[in-house]
């Protein structure tokens, strides 16, 4: 169900973004994948996190929410865990769906002189409701990262694969497949990010927008979310306008 897709918010979570030269503050994810960064061992991040689908289906607008909380253990190594809530409208015996999602990544190589680095990590689904029709299973992925070398405004590209394991008969959907990110830098505190699951299910969506970063080591990313399949027919409305802030601490 779409609701799944964002266990990758551990992954899917923690978009920093990068000044002009050097990142300020590690990308955990960018706005589902994640990224080969991690956070610093003994810093702390929390988000929040909030789409809102646009435009509404028939029965009203669905409305995503989800609280993060990420810890860096040791260098290269950080764990975490969403709370990911979908409302429903319109269905009384399902009005929210919600998910508890421990995750943690490890950066197991990087050169900065190279520009390259690669992660790897899990994250776990456990529904916290509505058992009867959700499943616990876990997402795994690895991360493979260039920096494009070509002045101040040199370009990131994330790849690597993906794949459910643990999944029940009942989970739906593509259960392995790529994901691919892009972030451009545009400003010192600004940088145009895309990413992209591939496949058809609560994973598969395509999101472009932008991230600001803030005072005080926070960020706040607006963007798009279009499903891979939102264009299969014309009364498909699997797209949700994606909003989130972010902050690092101490």
């Amino acid at each position: 169900m779409r609701s799944r897709r964002f266990a990758l918010h551990f992954l899917f979570v923690s978009a920093v973004v990068a000044a002009l030269h050097e990142p300020v503050i590690a990308q955990s994810s960018l706005f589902n994948i994640p990224t080969t960064d991690t956070v610093s061992a003994k810093k702390g991040y929390f988000e929040f996190e909030y789409l809102i689908q646009e435009p509404q289906s028939t029965i009203g607008r669905q409305h995503w929410f989800a609280p993060r909380l990420v810890a860096g253990l040791a260098p290269n190594l950080e764990a975490g865990a969403n709370v990911f809530n979908q409302h429903i409208p319109g269905d009384p015996d399902a009005t929210t769906f919600s998910f508890f999602q421990p995750n943690i990544k490890y950066r197991f190589a990087a050169s900065q002189h190279k520009g390259l680095a690669a992660a790897a990590g899990i994250v776990w689904f456990i529904p916290l409701n509505q058992r009867e029709s959700s499943d616990s299973f876990g997402l795994v992925y690895g991360s493979f990262s260039k920096k494009v070398k070509t002045g101040s405004y040199g370009p990131r590209i994330t790849f690597g694969p993906y794949g459910i394991v643990g999944a029940a008969d009942s989970y739906s959907g593509t259960k392995a497949g790529a994901i691919v990110g892009y972030e451009q830098p545009i400003h010192p505190k600004a940088h145009i990010v895309a990413d992209w699951f591939s496949g058809v299910s609560g994973f598969g969506y395509f999101t472009p927008g932008i991230s600001i970063t803030l005072p005080r080591h926070s960020v706040f990313n607006v963007g798009y979310s279009i499903g891979n399949d939102s264009h299969s027919d014309p009364g498909n409305n699997n797209r949700y306008l994606f909003l989130y802030y972010g902050i690092t601490f101490p």
